[in-house]
């Protein structure tokens, strides 16, 4: 993405990387298909979950070795600033699930990652939620050096100790001929010819490399009879929330066998059941705060300090402009399908069917912008029963770029 000369409002998007492109003419599997994306807090990591429930990871080769490679003057010469672009290699992959049946209900619990989280990072090592329809699983991705063989060692399980020893136990009396201080010429020169060969060979064998080991710290289980739709990690790197349509549930990272309810919308009589819970966010900076949307089209600010159980809600972000029915799917094109907090958490967006609507959380009114994603479609609106697929959002550092899928 580039600016250009005339105005810094005007962006010019350009292609940068593909990743798993097929040859032409081969079929895409339903198990390849992305289900999920996401950055961790950094943006030198990416993770990338499909249908079939594998996780791929992705990390960023260039960067700080492009810059400590390059001197000043170069990077002037180039205009570095503004013509560089992240580029991104491929790191590691596993199975992180795998089909399930649930006997209970007779339900077939399918492989697919709904959602993908990072974690914090101490002692060097990634961390990552994922999750698909019922299970939780946080992962632990650690780098690690390899040494690689390049050449063998002829003898490789006896050593030149060992061979002098060996020899020496197996010569006759009549080739013996002890010196003065009881070592054998002949050995002492066998011996530091095989030294030295090994620590020639030694020096030619190894090579190091940098890999990736990947290994499941914990499985959060059983905690939700709906699918869950959404996971999001705290700021004091303890904690976690798990959401599905009707309830929000809050998790300790290294309690994998408990959770709190924090939020239940599930009615008493399920036939007066109005709106579900579409997402879950975590406030970027502040561990007590956090937000959910609804299929009414509302987002919910609450703060966890006020009572154990959120069902009230502090502050409640709707579009004053959209209360009127207008046609018969109103409620299908309403429903926020993503919600994600700016960096600093003074803004948030959210993406239904039909736009793109950016918030400020001290104002509950109305939006302060909204972007028209599908507008050529609101005149068939009434008459097409097409179907509605998720439509996910998320924000760039700068904050100033605002991707959508469509």
């Amino acid at each position: 993405m580039t600016f250009s000369s005339d105005s810094r409002t005007q962006m010019e998007w350009k292609f940068s990387q593909v990743f798993g492109e097929r040859p032409p003419g081969e079929d895409v599997h339903d198990v390849d298909i992305i289900s999920a994306i996401g950055f961790d807090k950094s943006g030198d990591y990416l993770a990338v979950g499909d249908r079939g429930g594998r996780v791929v990871i992705f990390e960023r080769k260039d960067g700080k070795l492009l810059n400590q490679k390059r001197s000043h003057r170069e990077l002037e010469l180039m205009d570095f600033t503004s013509a560089w672009h992240p580029d991104f290699q491929y790191k590691t992959e596993f199975q992180s699930h795998k089909p399930e049946f649930d006997y209970l209900k007779s339900l077939e619990i399918e492989e697919k990652i709904n959602k993908l989280r990072w974690s914090a990072t101490p002692n060097g090592s990634q961390f990552i939620l994922s999750t698909n329809d019922k299970t939780i699983k946080l992962w632990k991705v650690k780098e690690h050096k390899v040494k690689k063989v390049k050449e063998m060692d002829p003898y490789p399980y006896v050593n030149s100790e060992n061979a002098l020893l060996a020899e020496r136990s197996f010569i006759t009396e009549k080739v013996t001929s002890s010196a003065v201080n009881g070592n054998h010429p002949e050995w002492t020169e066998k011996m530091a010819l095989s030294m030295s060969l090994s620590q020639d060979i030694h020096s030619e064998i190894t090579d190091i490399e940098d890999t990736a080991q990947t290994r499941c710290r914990k499985v959060y289980a059983h905690a939700h009879d709906f699918n869950i739709n959404s996971v999001s990690t705290n700021s004091d790197g303890e904690t976690f929330i798990s959401a599905d349509d009707l309830r929000i549930n809050l998790w300790n990272l290294e309690i994998s066998d408990q959770c709190f309810n924090i939020i239940d919308m599930k009615p008493s009589n399920m036939e007066d059941l109005t709106e579900v819970i579409t997402s879950a966010e975590f406030h970027p900076n502040h561990c007590n705060l956090l937000a959910y949307s609804s299929s009414r089209g509302f987002i919910r600010l609450v703060d966890m300090r006020q009572s154990a159980l959120c069902d009230h809600s502090a502050i409640i972000l709707q579009d004053g402009d959209s209360h009127e029915l207008k046609s018969f799917f109103t409620e299908i094109i309403t429903s926020i399908s993503d919600i994600k907090f700016s960096k600093d958490g003074r803004y948030m967006l959210s993406r239904d069917y039909m736009s793109l609507k950016l918030w400020d959380v001290n104002m509950d009114s109305s939006p302060v912008a909204t972007y028209k994603v599908h507008e050529h479609l609101r005149p068939k609106e009434a008459t097409s029963p097409r179907c509605v697929q998720d439509k996910k959002v998320f924000l760039e550092q700068s904050d100033t770029i605002l991707p959508t899928r469509a």
